[in-house]
């Protein structure tokens, strides 16, 4: 087998993406600084930075710290509002052919719900995350996957007034007691994938002032060393869906991922597509990059298709 001949596509929701990579939320902005080095038509999708109903300037600096093997955040979803994102951002992605995923969060249901009306219909979007998990807002009052009841809420509010062609994925948490317990809420108000996993909750005591490294004490952790938490998420919901205790959908999974044999290990816990967050602060090129390492793993190990390696790693001894 040959790196080329093997077929990347991939699932989002019931469409079918020419590859399955996609930007994680927050990292690439809204894609323009990324386009210098990436032809943002050639990922699978392109998730936004979270969006929200209105401008927000975020949380106070410091509000980035490194970690080892990792990166803690408390940016706290700064942005410039739903309007101002569908009047000049969402034309340009359009213009350059990316299938664009737009992440959203709000404080009520009824935002929500809002901000998806707003979209529907709109030119280049592929699909809604919905952004129900970020740890690092102020007293985390944005966290609904806190527990099933609020998850199901949020989704189910906006899937009733989502195009049923749209589809809604749901950003899952780490920092939960039992993460299959809201994957399952999700999917059972009408989520048709979920992206998994957000950031853990972290902190930085800086020496020199001894006091904590970010303004507001805690921040969101990401890079590798969170991978392993995220491939436990990724594998035990998939788990469940093999065991029929969730019914089956795709996972977009992330954490970590900075090379084709991350994401080749994701795909086999049971991601259908990928995507990558931290790893494009210092290689911004690393999507294009990640898709041929991943391509020649696949072809390494025979498979003609991605989708044949999508959950292996359960498969009986």
């Amino acid at each position: 087998m040959q790196p080329q001949d093997v077929d990347l596509s991939a699932p989002l929701g019931s469409t079918v993406l020419p590859n399955p990579l996609s930007t994680a939320a927050g990292c690439a902005g809204y894609g323009r600084e990324l386009a210098r080095f990436v032809p943002l038509d050639a990922l699978g999708t392109v998730t936004t930075k979270t969006i929200m109903p209105y401008p927000r300037s975020g949380r106070a600096t410091p509000r980035l710290a490194e970690t080892p093997s990792g990166m803690l955040n408390s940016i706290g979803m700064p942005g410039s509002g739903i309007d101002a994102f569908v009047r000049q951002e969402l034309p340009w992605l359009a213009e350059r052919g990316a299938r664009v995923l737009v992440s959203i969060a709000g404080e009520r249901l009824e935002e929500f719900a809002a901000l998806v009306e707003r979209l529907n219909g709109q030119p280049g979007v592929a699909g809604i995350e919905l952004n129900i998990s970020c740890p690092n807002t102020a007293d985390r009052g944005l966290f609904f996957a806190s527990n099933p009841a609020t998850s199901y809420d949020v989704v189910r509010a906006v899937r009733k007034v989502t195009d049923p062609e749209l589809p809604v994925y749901a950003k899952l948490s780490p920092d939960v007691t039992s993460i299959t317990e809201i994957a399952a809420a999700c999917v059972q108000a009408g989520a048709d994938g979920l992206s998994m996993i957000n950031t853990a909750l972290g902190m930085v005591v800086d020496l020199e002032t001894m006091r904590p490294a970010l303004a507001d004490g805690t921040g969101g952790l990401s890079g590798p060393a969170l991978r392993p938490i995220a491939l436990r998420c990724v594998y035990q919901v998939h788990a469940a869906m093999l065991a029929e205790r969730i019914p089956p959908v795709p996972i977009l999974g992330m954490g970590g991922i900075r090379s084709g044999r991350d994401a080749l290990e994701f795909t086999l816990a049971g991601a259908s597509g990928v995507a990558v967050g931290t790893a494009l602060f210092n290689d911004p090129g690393a999507p294009l990059r990640i898709l041929d390492e991943l391509r020649a793993e696949l072809a390494a190990r025979g498979f003609a298709k991605y989708t044949d390696a999508v959950g292996l790693a359960h498969r009986p001894l």
